[in-house]
């Protein structure tokens, strides 16, 4: 057992850490344990300080020492069943990265063996000089690890540790089955390899068995009808000119599951042929340019889910082409990486819009908002146990600040999905619900909302419509009131003292259409802007909160949602004009309720 890394073995912080270790190993040899709770306890402390890797760096090891833990653990395995002792080493409390601590148990009970190979950390080129050390029993137990490297498992090939598990033995009767089975009629594999009891017999077949009658009867069946265009079309053809070639079916869905390397180990039944083997996931190297999207690899390097990547399949033409993944990372009892499991679906040759630029810079930034929700998640989940003491009390200090935190990582939460929803829209990956609003009664709620806030600052917002006027669009309500909150938040949070901001409504008939347009005069703040939707006005008042970004971000956001419900939004001189489909039938029709409001020019 060494100290430290090469570079410092020949310094004082080789020599410093090796005493450490030493001292630690000295010190549990000097005990001497008695009951079962101490021999459990000092054999747990022989695996934490053999098993770490700083016990095998350096360049001069106490022999003495470590062939003395070596005796001691023998001695307490002794004492200790199996079973208990194959626990402990699958705890997840300690570091597993010597492959001395291997060897060694690689000769004790198939249960303790197991355990130690399963869970051990050992870097490729130890596996490689572990292997051949090993007893020939112990080395069957590493082909149920899935997550050891190409070169090693390269080496378990040579050595020929495979999946050696032999098929069951048939029993006689079955075997008996088999021979009498006529060299015409091919027996079902499942006959040969199952260990299912034999079939009842059948007295009416004369002794055989369900299975070849039914065979048989089959074949019958086949010979009466014939071969129609279904089953030719279906059977392998040679070219001859008789029947047109079927044109060959495109998978649109895989289920897969990959092992820790990133190769697909299973699929479906109907493609696994064409992709088993294939490599989804490569390691990312130092010194890769992120010219190409490497945020699959990213992911897999780091064992994160990952959420509609893009990967393009190189193969058999039913599944080439560029496809969407979704897949989420597997990890064995011990806490081992063992690989993914998810679904690849087909992204469709004639949607443009999914190759376009701006959709490839939306999926990016989605991706990159997937990374940055998971620790600021986090900290809003410490937050609040902190906060609610739920792993015991706290001061009234931290509660309180523990809450400020919260309520900043949902604030922080919420403007990363306003980011999202601004990315789909604007990509067309989502639309907007249809449904039936009165956009009348609507924007006097908000405006209710708002004006006590606004009451403080002695501003305000005018309507200069009827309060009995209705008017129905055709958007769902949650859809809608998200919409004119949007609108009438961002420019009431700009509004200064003695400010009055003017709400005019009316329908028209565009080139689109029946249309509702709410048109709104823009407070000084934002009239001033040469860019009404890049704003970097802020909040006058924290009552009133349009967004995290601002109301420039949260009026794009209102202009995206308004062109996807088949609008608009846009400004005209010192006021912003929004426009929204009016309510109509399956003939284009408006609703009544509107045909008043035309005919009385609200």
């Amino acid at each position: 057992m060494q100290g430290v890394d090469a570079r410092d073995s020949g310094g004082w912080a080789g020599r410093e850490c090796r005493l450490f270790f030493d001292d630690r190993l000295a010190t549990v040899l000097r005990q001497r344990a008695s009951g079962e709770a101490g021999l459990r306890t000092q054999f747990r402390q022989l695996l934490d300080l053999l098993g770490k890797d700083r016990a095998r760096r350096g360049s001069q090891p106490d022999h003495s020492l470590i062939a003395a833990a070596w005796l001691r653990m023998d001695a307490l395995a002794q004492a200790i069943p199996a079973p208990e002792r194959a626990a402990m080493i699958r705890e997840p409390g300690w570091r597993f990265r010597s492959p001395d601590l291997a060897a060694h148990l690689a000769d004790h009970e198939p249960e303790v063996t197991s355990a130690a190979l399963n869970r051990a950390e050992l870097l490729p080129a130890e596996w490689i000089a572990l292997i051949p050390r090993l007893p020939v029993r112990a080395r069957g137990f590493l082909r149920n690890r899935h997550d050891l490297p190409v070169d090693v498992e390269a080496v378990l090939a040579r050595l020929g540790v495979h999946d050696r598990g032999l098929p069951a033995p048939i029993n006689a009767d079955e075997d008996a089955a088999i021979a009498a089975a006529p060299p015409t009629v091919a027996v079902p594999l499942r006959v040969a390899t199952s260990r299912l009891n034999p079939a009842p017999r059948n007295s009416a077949d004369s002794g055989r068995t369900e299975i070849s009658a039914l065979v048989e009867r089959i074949a019958q069946f086949r010979r009466e009808r014939g071969e129609s265009r279904q089953d030719a079309e279906r059977s392998p053809r040679l070219p001859l000119g008789e029947l047109p070639e079927r044109a060959e079916r495109l998978a649109s869905s895989i289920g897969f599951a990959a092992d820790a390397t990133g190769r697909i180990e299973w699929a479906n039944s109907d493609v696994a042929p064409m992709v088993i083997g294939m490599r989804l996931f490569a390691p990312q190297r130092r010194g890769d340019d992120d010219t190409g999207d490497v945020g699959l690899e990213r992911a897999f390097a780091r064992r994160q889910p990952i959420s509609r990547g893009e990967i393009r399949l190189a193969g058999a033409p039913a599944i080439a082409g560029d496809w969407i993944i979704d897949a989420q990372p597997r990890f064995s009892d011990e806490g081992h990486f063992t690989g993914y499991f998810g679904r690849l679906r087909r992204i469709p040759a004639e949607t443009d819009a999914l190759h376009s630029p701006g959709s490839h810079e939306a999926d990016r930034i989605r991706q990159l908002l997937h990374e940055l929700r998971t620790p600021v998640t986090a900290v809003q989940g410490y937050a609040e146990v902190i906060q609610q003491q739920l792993f015991g009390p706290a001061p009234h200090e931290y509660r309180a600040l523990a809450a400020a935190i919260a309520a900043d990582a949902a604030r922080i939460l919420a403007g990363f999905e306003e980011l999202d929803r601004l990315a789909r829209l604007e990509t067309g990956a989502i639309a907007m619900t249809t449904g039936e609003t009165d956009l009348a009664a609507l924007i006097r709620r908000t405006a209710a909302q708002l004006e006590p806030v606004l009451e403080q600052r002695r501003a305000g917002l005018e309507i200069e419509f009827q309060a009995t006027t209705t008017l129905l669009i055709a958007l769902d309500p949650d859809d809608a009131e998200a919409l004119v909150w949007r609108l009438l938040a961002s420019l009431a949070a700009a509004c200064g003292a003695d400010e009055r901001i003017t709400l005019r409504l009316a329908p028209l008939i565009g080139a689109n259409g029946a249309m509702a347009q709410l048109g709104c005069t823009l407070p000084a703040r934002l009239a001033a802007e040469d860019d009404l939707f890049a704003a970097t006005a802020r909040s006058n008042d924290s009552a009133i909160n349009p967004g995290l970004f601002g109301a420039g971000f949260a009026l794009r956001l209102a202009r995206a949602e308004a062109r996807m419900a088949g609008g608009s939004m846009v400004r005209d001189g010192d006021t912003v004009v929004m426009t929204v489909p009016l309510l109509t039938d399956s003939q284009g029709r408006t609703h009544p309720s509107d045909r008043d409001a035309f005919a009385a020019g609200l």
